[in-house]
């Protein structure tokens, strides 16, 4: 149907952009401390892995990943991981920061011990 059909203006509709990325020569990397420090101008974000994250004292931490970006960049990285975690949070519950509280929510139940076909533990009895 053309505009003068459909009573529309002529105006073209503008298509979304995609954007495809090509991830297959990425190197992931696990990390579970991150620094962020900022310039005017950019905003840093140090990746590394703190192998005694609750030790007490000095604790040294080699960061193994580094990524500068500007303030735009930074805005929208910090809306989607927000968005992100929200979802997750909605599907499995509140993530809990403080480490004493996470212990204590992970206490197993105690009562009897339900032997299975085939013994060992199976995925449903990890707790993470």
């Amino acid at each position: 149907m053309s505009d003068a059909e459909s009573g529309g203006s002529a105006q073209p509709q503008q298509a979304m952009p995609e954007v495809v990325v090509d991830d297959s020569g990425t190197m992931p990397s696990y990390s579970n401390f991150c620094r962020v420090t900022a310039t005017p101008e950019e905003v840093i974000l140090d990746f590394g892995l703190n192998p005694q994250p609750f030790a007490q004292g000095r604790q040294d931490v080699k960061a193994n990943q580094r990524l500068v970006m500007n303030f735009f960049t930074a805005k929208r990285l910090l809306t989607a991981l927000h968005m992100t975690i929200q979802r997750h949070e909605s599907m499995f519950g509140p993530i809990e920061l403080d480490v004493r509280n996470r212990a204590r929510g992970a206490m197993p139940p105690q009562g009897p011990q339900i032997p299975r076909p085939g013994g060992g533990p199976q995925a449903s009895d990890v707790v993470q």
